[in-house]
Protein backbone atom coordinates (compact mmCIF):
# COMPACT_ATOMS: atom_id res chain seq x y z
CA UNK A 1 0.00 0.00 0.00
CA UNK A 2 1.06 3.57 -0.70
CA UNK A 3 1.70 4.84 2.82
CA UNK A 4 3.56 8.10 2.19
CA UNK A 5 0.78 9.83 0.23
CA UNK A 6 2.84 9.89 -2.97
CA UNK A 7 0.58 10.44 -5.96
CA UNK A 8 0.28 7.40 -8.20
CA UNK A 9 0.04 7.68 -12.00
CA UNK A 10 -0.77 5.06 -14.62
CA UNK A 11 0.34 5.90 -18.18
CA UNK A 12 -0.61 3.72 -21.14
CA UNK A 13 1.60 3.41 -24.19
CA UNK A 14 4.69 4.41 -22.22
CA UNK A 15 7.39 2.45 -24.05
CA UNK A 16 8.25 5.38 -26.35
CA UNK A 17 7.20 8.79 -27.62
CA UNK A 18 4.65 10.88 -25.77
CA UNK A 19 3.88 8.13 -23.26
CA UNK A 20 7.50 7.61 -22.26
CA UNK A 21 8.19 11.36 -22.02
CA UNK A 22 5.05 11.79 -19.92
CA UNK A 23 5.98 8.98 -17.52
CA UNK A 24 9.47 10.43 -17.09
CA UNK A 25 8.24 13.96 -16.42
CA UNK A 26 5.58 12.76 -13.99
CA UNK A 27 8.27 10.84 -12.11
CA UNK A 28 10.37 14.02 -11.92
CA UNK A 29 7.30 15.85 -10.61
CA UNK A 30 7.09 13.41 -7.69
CA UNK A 31 4.61 10.82 -8.91
CA UNK A 32 5.01 7.08 -8.46
CA UNK A 33 4.58 6.12 -12.11
CA UNK A 34 3.51 2.87 -13.72
CA UNK A 35 3.89 2.85 -17.48
CA UNK A 36 2.37 0.21 -19.70
CA UNK A 37 2.75 -1.31 -23.14
CA UNK A 38 1.54 -4.46 -24.82
CA UNK A 39 4.97 -6.13 -24.78
CA UNK A 40 6.30 -4.80 -21.50
CA UNK A 41 7.61 -7.06 -18.80
CA UNK A 42 6.92 -6.06 -15.22
CA UNK A 43 10.23 -4.30 -14.70
CA UNK A 44 11.95 -1.01 -13.96
CA UNK A 45 12.15 1.39 -16.91
CA UNK A 46 14.42 4.19 -15.79
CA UNK A 47 12.46 6.45 -13.47
CA UNK A 48 9.25 4.42 -13.62
CA UNK A 49 8.00 0.85 -13.66
CA UNK A 50 6.52 -0.90 -16.68
CA UNK A 51 3.59 -3.30 -16.71
CA UNK A 52 2.17 -5.34 -19.57
CA UNK A 53 -1.19 -4.00 -20.70
CA UNK A 54 -3.14 -4.27 -23.95
CA UNK A 55 -5.86 -1.61 -23.99
CA UNK A 56 -7.87 -3.65 -26.51
CA UNK A 57 -8.19 -6.58 -24.09
CA UNK A 58 -10.63 -6.40 -21.17
CA UNK A 59 -8.80 -8.95 -19.04
CA UNK A 60 -5.42 -7.28 -19.61
CA UNK A 61 -6.82 -3.91 -18.55
CA UNK A 62 -8.44 -5.28 -15.41
CA UNK A 63 -5.30 -7.21 -14.45
CA UNK A 64 -2.96 -4.24 -14.80
CA UNK A 65 -5.23 -1.85 -12.90
CA UNK A 66 -5.73 -4.43 -10.14
CA UNK A 67 -1.95 -4.84 -9.87
CA UNK A 68 -1.40 -1.10 -9.36
CA UNK A 69 -4.17 -1.01 -6.76
CA UNK A 70 -2.65 -4.05 -5.02
CA UNK A 71 0.75 -2.36 -4.83
CA UNK A 72 -0.28 1.22 -4.10
CA UNK A 73 -3.87 1.14 -2.88
CA UNK A 74 -4.92 3.94 -5.24
CA UNK A 75 -4.55 5.57 -8.65
CA UNK A 76 -4.49 9.37 -8.62
CA UNK A 77 -3.85 9.94 -12.30
CA UNK A 78 -4.66 7.99 -15.45
CA UNK A 79 -3.02 9.12 -18.69
CA UNK A 80 -4.61 7.45 -21.71
CA UNK A 81 -1.98 7.63 -24.43
CA UNK A 82 -1.95 4.21 -26.13
CA UNK A 83 -3.14 4.04 -29.73
CA UNK A 84 -1.97 4.03 -33.30
CA UNK A 85 -2.58 5.62 -36.69
CA UNK A 86 -3.15 4.58 -40.25
CA UNK A 87 -1.12 5.76 -43.22
CA UNK A 88 -2.81 8.50 -45.27
CA UNK A 89 -5.49 6.80 -47.35
CA UNK A 90 -9.01 7.25 -48.60
CA UNK A 91 -11.68 6.45 -46.04
CA UNK A 92 -13.03 3.62 -48.19
CA UNK A 93 -9.60 1.97 -48.37
CA UNK A 94 -10.06 0.50 -44.90
CA UNK A 95 -12.38 -2.41 -44.29
CA UNK A 96 -14.92 -2.28 -41.49
CA UNK A 97 -12.71 -4.68 -39.54
CA UNK A 98 -9.79 -2.26 -39.81
CA UNK A 99 -12.00 0.69 -38.86
CA UNK A 100 -13.17 -1.21 -35.78
CA UNK A 101 -9.57 -2.06 -34.85
CA UNK A 102 -8.53 1.60 -34.99
CA UNK A 103 -11.43 2.61 -32.77
CA UNK A 104 -10.78 -0.32 -30.45
CA UNK A 105 -7.29 0.98 -29.70
CA UNK A 106 -7.75 4.74 -29.94
CA UNK A 107 -11.21 5.12 -28.40
CA UNK A 108 -12.51 1.98 -26.75
CA UNK A 109 -9.11 1.49 -25.13
CA UNK A 110 -9.75 4.75 -23.29
CA UNK A 111 -13.24 3.58 -22.38
CA UNK A 112 -11.85 0.32 -20.97
CA UNK A 113 -9.18 2.08 -18.95
CA UNK A 114 -11.62 4.65 -17.63
CA UNK A 115 -14.17 2.03 -16.59
CA UNK A 116 -11.45 0.11 -14.76
CA UNK A 117 -10.03 3.11 -12.90
CA UNK A 118 -13.10 5.24 -12.14
CA UNK A 119 -14.53 3.02 -9.35
CA UNK A 120 -11.28 3.42 -7.40
CA UNK A 121 -11.17 7.18 -7.98
CA UNK A 122 -14.79 7.55 -6.86
CA UNK A 123 -14.00 5.61 -3.70
CA UNK A 124 -11.02 7.92 -3.07
CA UNK A 125 -13.12 11.00 -3.79
CA UNK A 126 -10.45 12.36 -6.12
CA UNK A 127 -8.56 11.70 -9.34
CA UNK A 128 -7.45 13.01 -12.70
CA UNK A 129 -7.88 11.48 -16.14
CA UNK A 130 -5.85 12.96 -18.99
CA UNK A 131 -6.62 11.69 -22.49
CA UNK A 132 -4.19 12.23 -25.35
CA UNK A 133 -6.23 13.37 -28.33
CA UNK A 134 -5.07 15.19 -31.43
CA UNK A 135 -5.49 18.48 -33.25
CA UNK A 136 -7.22 16.31 -35.86
CA UNK A 137 -9.95 15.94 -33.27
CA UNK A 138 -10.98 19.53 -34.00
CA UNK A 139 -9.38 20.12 -37.41
CA UNK A 140 -9.84 17.12 -39.74
CA UNK A 141 -7.36 16.43 -42.50
CA UNK A 142 -8.09 14.67 -45.80
CA UNK A 143 -6.97 11.07 -46.13
CA UNK A 144 -7.00 10.69 -42.34
CA UNK A 145 -10.72 10.08 -41.86
CA UNK A 146 -10.64 7.11 -39.48
CA UNK A 147 -7.86 8.43 -37.26
CA UNK A 148 -9.57 11.84 -37.20
CA UNK A 149 -12.91 10.25 -36.30
CA UNK A 150 -11.34 8.32 -33.42
CA UNK A 151 -9.85 11.54 -32.03
CA UNK A 152 -13.17 13.37 -32.39
CA UNK A 153 -14.64 10.56 -30.30
CA UNK A 154 -11.94 11.03 -27.64
CA UNK A 155 -12.69 14.76 -27.41
CA UNK A 156 -16.44 14.27 -27.12
CA UNK A 157 -16.10 11.46 -24.58
CA UNK A 158 -13.72 13.54 -22.47
CA UNK A 159 -16.06 16.54 -22.39
CA UNK A 160 -19.06 14.47 -21.32
CA UNK A 161 -17.05 12.47 -18.79
CA UNK A 162 -15.70 15.59 -17.12
CA UNK A 163 -19.25 16.80 -16.46
CA UNK A 164 -20.20 13.44 -14.98
CA UNK A 165 -17.24 13.00 -12.63
CA UNK A 166 -16.74 16.48 -11.14
CA UNK A 167 -19.15 15.81 -8.28
CA UNK A 168 -16.88 12.90 -7.25
CA UNK A 169 -13.76 15.07 -7.14
CA UNK A 170 -12.49 13.74 -10.48
CA UNK A 171 -11.52 15.96 -13.42
CA UNK A 172 -10.91 15.03 -17.04
CA UNK A 173 -8.74 16.83 -19.61
CA UNK A 174 -7.87 16.12 -23.23
CA UNK A 175 -4.51 17.13 -24.70
CA UNK A 176 -4.69 17.87 -28.43
CA UNK A 177 -1.22 18.22 -29.98
CA UNK A 178 -0.55 18.69 -33.68
CA UNK A 179 2.51 17.12 -35.30
CA UNK A 180 4.94 15.66 -32.75
CA UNK A 181 8.30 14.17 -33.64
CA UNK A 182 8.12 10.58 -32.39
CA UNK A 183 8.31 7.10 -33.88
CA UNK A 184 4.52 7.23 -34.31
CA UNK A 185 4.75 7.49 -38.11
CA UNK A 186 6.93 4.38 -38.22
CA UNK A 187 4.20 2.36 -36.49
CA UNK A 188 1.19 3.30 -38.60
CA UNK A 189 -0.64 0.55 -40.42
CA UNK A 190 -1.40 0.44 -44.13
CA UNK A 191 -5.00 0.39 -45.40
CA UNK A 192 -6.18 -3.16 -45.96
CA UNK A 193 -8.41 -2.44 -48.98
CA UNK A 194 -6.30 -0.18 -51.25
CA UNK A 195 -7.91 1.45 -54.28
CA UNK A 196 -5.68 2.70 -57.07
CA UNK A 197 -7.49 5.99 -57.69
CA UNK A 198 -6.35 7.29 -54.30
CA UNK A 199 -2.71 6.26 -54.56
CA UNK A 200 -1.19 9.40 -56.08
CA UNK A 201 -3.00 11.92 -53.92
CA UNK A 202 -2.62 10.02 -50.65
CA UNK A 203 1.12 9.74 -51.39
CA UNK A 204 1.30 13.55 -51.58
CA UNK A 205 -0.40 13.82 -48.21
CA UNK A 206 1.95 11.22 -46.76
CA UNK A 207 5.02 13.09 -48.02
CA UNK A 208 3.77 16.37 -46.58
CA UNK A 209 2.97 14.84 -43.20
CA UNK A 210 6.35 13.13 -42.95
CA UNK A 211 8.06 16.46 -43.60
CA UNK A 212 6.00 18.15 -40.91
CA UNK A 213 6.78 15.37 -38.43
CA UNK A 214 10.53 15.64 -39.09
CA UNK A 215 10.49 19.34 -38.19
CA UNK A 216 7.95 19.10 -35.36
CA UNK A 217 8.33 19.62 -31.61
CA UNK A 218 9.43 16.64 -29.54
CA UNK A 219 7.13 14.67 -27.20
CA UNK A 220 8.44 16.59 -24.18
CA UNK A 221 6.19 19.53 -25.09
CA UNK A 222 3.13 17.32 -24.68
CA UNK A 223 4.45 15.66 -21.54
CA UNK A 224 4.91 19.05 -19.89
CA UNK A 225 1.27 19.91 -20.59
CA UNK A 226 0.12 16.59 -19.15
CA UNK A 227 1.96 17.38 -15.92
CA UNK A 228 0.44 20.86 -15.91
CA UNK A 229 -3.07 19.47 -16.34
CA UNK A 230 -2.49 16.79 -13.69
CA UNK A 231 -1.29 19.28 -11.06
CA UNK A 232 -3.62 22.21 -11.80
CA UNK A 233 -6.06 23.18 -9.08
CA UNK A 234 -8.55 24.09 -11.77
CA UNK A 235 -7.61 22.07 -14.87
CA UNK A 236 -8.83 23.08 -18.30
CA UNK A 237 -10.87 20.65 -20.34
CA UNK A 238 -8.79 21.20 -23.51
CA UNK A 239 -5.06 21.80 -23.77
CA UNK A 240 -3.52 22.57 -27.17
CA UNK A 241 0.30 22.60 -26.99
CA UNK A 242 2.67 24.10 -29.55
CA UNK A 243 1.47 24.41 -33.12
CA UNK A 244 -1.97 23.17 -32.13
CA UNK A 245 -2.71 26.55 -30.51
CA UNK A 246 -2.46 28.26 -33.89
CA UNK A 247 -4.59 25.57 -35.52
CA UNK A 248 -7.26 26.00 -32.83
CA UNK A 249 -7.37 29.74 -33.50
CA UNK A 250 -7.67 29.11 -37.24
CA UNK A 251 -10.51 26.68 -36.65
CA UNK A 252 -12.30 29.19 -34.45
CA UNK A 253 -11.83 32.44 -36.36
CA UNK A 254 -10.93 31.76 -40.00
CA UNK A 255 -13.80 31.80 -42.53
CA UNK A 256 -14.78 28.24 -43.40
CA UNK A 257 -13.99 28.58 -47.10
CA UNK A 258 -10.57 30.08 -46.38
CA UNK A 259 -9.73 27.31 -43.91
CA UNK A 260 -10.94 24.66 -46.35
CA UNK A 261 -8.80 26.06 -49.16
CA UNK A 262 -5.77 26.33 -46.87
CA UNK A 263 -6.02 22.71 -45.79
CA UNK A 264 -6.26 21.47 -49.36
CA UNK A 265 -3.35 23.63 -50.50
CA UNK A 266 -1.18 22.54 -47.61
CA UNK A 267 -1.50 18.85 -48.48
CA UNK A 268 -1.30 19.36 -52.24
CA UNK A 269 -4.93 18.90 -53.22
CA UNK A 270 -6.66 20.82 -55.97
CA UNK A 271 -8.98 23.60 -54.84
Amino acid sequence: MNKNNTRVALVTGASSGIGKATAEQLAKAGYKVYGTSRKAAATEHGSFEMLALDVTNDESVETAVAEVIRREGKIDLLVNNAGYGIAPAGAEESSLDQARAIFDANFFGIVRMTRAVLPHMRLQGSGRIVNIGSAMGFLPLPYMALYTASKHAVAGYSESLDHETRSFGIRVSVIEPAYIKTSFDANVIEPDSPIGVYRETSAKVDTRMRHLLQTADGPEIVAAVVVKAAKADHPKLHYVPGLARRLRLLRRFAPANVLDAGIRKDVGLEA
